[in-house]
């Protein structure tokens, strides 16, 4: 039997450290951390959803666009670095992702609003669970 926690890139936690970005703690302040983390014995960093959230979120389960890394939190070069020190340090990281979770208020959430406008003909529509029928 194929056991894919024996796999050499499969590493089950023994030790987790949360990471809560936002904008008063970046991939650059992670980076920053980590051999610290590392020191401690931790195996893996658990990470904040840091998709594009509604701007001020202190905790990214807010998304608007879920095609971008929040900028208040890094760039791709900064994700990217944050990344390889975790790799080159051997720490592991556990991504929090909230697919189920958006952010509508305000006018910067491009799929709700389409949704808003062409209501079931959105190409966005299925992506929220929106009863149509009325009672």
């Amino acid at each position: 039997m194929n056991d894919p926690a024996s796999s050499p890139l499969v590493k089950v936690p023994r030790c987790t450290y949360r990471l809560q970005f936002n904008r008063e703690f970046t991939f650059r302040q992670a980076v920053e951390i980590a051999p610290y983390l590392h020191k401690l014995g931790v195996s893996h960093c658990y990470a904040s959803p840091y998709l594009k959230a509604r701007p001020g979120s202190m905790h990214g389960y807010d998304i608007i666009d879920h095609n971008a890394i929040n900028p208040e939190i890094g760039t791709e070069d900064d994700h990217r670095h944050y990344a390889d020190t975790l790799q080159g340090l051997g720490l592991g990281q556990i991504l929090d992702i909230v697919p189920n979770h958006m952010g509508i208020m305000g006018s910067d959430n491009a799929w709700w609003l389409d949704v808003l406008e062409h209501g079931p003909a959105s190409v966005y529509a299925d992506f929220f669970d929106i009863d149509w029928s009325p009672l």
